[in-house]
């Protein structure tokens, strides 16, 4: 799958993250080849990938404070949702977050969360095959895992 025809479909979310919209975005996938599912999962994990950077995974969550006061950081999980939220919101804002840390940062409030993005995927080749899928794929997304995003986590 390239790029374009990732992005066109990511498009089909209009921003919008939730259960009935990636139902149908992965409905729109099922009715595509198996191989555009499998490039589709891959696109979507490179993007993941690539947004993991402590850049982005240091910023605090914008709507939440310690019982102190002080910023409250991203977890793991939040931090993979937060991302998932921008690709979500489409190429012209995840492409815009790698020059300017601070358009990120609105995507760190507890209004996002992209968390039904990440199961896309898993679903469109269910609907496709009627198997389940346990996809490896070349990128991880989980949160940490871009050695290169994260420097002083290299060992």
């Amino acid at each position: 799958m390239t790029w374009a025809d990732f992005w066109a479909l990511i498009a089909t979310l209009d921003g919008e993250v939730t259960e009935e919209s990636c139902q149908r975005l992965a409905e729109e996938l099922s009715r595509r080849s198996v191989p555009d599912i499998i490039g589709f999962a891959e696109r979507h994990a490179e993007a993941l990938y690539r947004l993991d950077q402590e850049k982005f995974g240091s910023l605090p969550v914008v709507d939440l404070t310690t019982g102190d006061g002080s910023p409250f950081p991203q977890s793991a999980d939040v931090f993979l949702y937060t991302r998932c939220a921008v690709v979500a919101s489409g190429q012209a804002v995840w492409e815009s977050v790698f020059f300017d840390v601070d358009k990120f940062t609105p995507y760190t409030s507890t209004e996002y969360d992209g968390e039904w993005l990440l199961y896309v995927p898993d679903k469109a080749y269910e609907l496709a095959t009627g198997e389940e899928w346990h996809r490896p794929t070349r990128y991880c997304f989980e949160s940490y895992s871009n050695r290169d995003g994260w420097p002083h986590l290299r060992t």
